[in-house]
């Protein structure tokens, strides 16, 4: 009787693993505060094909929009690079931490680069992101 109920618990088990492998991860969502923020920043600029790196920029014209996305103003606005990541833990628009990059060479931000988020004040580190590509957002027209 042992044997069946461990294989039963066995199957079950392996039912659960195999359902987590098939559900696609929950859709991030923004604050309404966020989205509108986000649709301000590309109000009348169109998508291009994403890169793998940053060319350059500054970390004054980073916006932070939600834990999970990020905008990189360049060219006084007229160009907007949005980055996804897998969740900035503590990094909100408004919060009192940073986040602290890295560059390796002189290829910019990349896909898969890791970003700590800080509390500057203290010198913690209180959470990490990784970045995907980044999508180029340009002026229509």
């Amino acid at each position: 009787m042992r044997s069946i109920s461990l294989a039963i618990s066995g199957m079950a088990l392996a039912g659960v693993v195999l359902a987590s492998c098939t559900t696609a991860p929950p859709v991030p969502t923004r604050t309404a505060k966020g989205e509108q923020e986000f649709q301000r920043l590309l109000a009348g600029k169109v998508a291009q094909t994403p890169i793998s790196c940053l060319p350059s920029y500054n970390a004054n014209d980073m916006i932070v929009i939600d834990e999970n996305t990020i905008a990189f103003r360049t060219g006084g606005g007229s160009r907007v690079y949005v980055a996804h990541t897998n969740g900035c833990t503590n990094l909100r628009p408004g919060s009192p931490y940073a986040l602290l990059t890295k560059q390796f060479g002189g290829s910019g931000l990349c896909h898969g680069d890791i970003a700590q988020v800080i509390d500057p004040l203290n010198r913690m580190t209180v959470g990490s992101c990784v970045f995907g590509d980044f999508t180029p957002y340009v002026k229509a027209g």
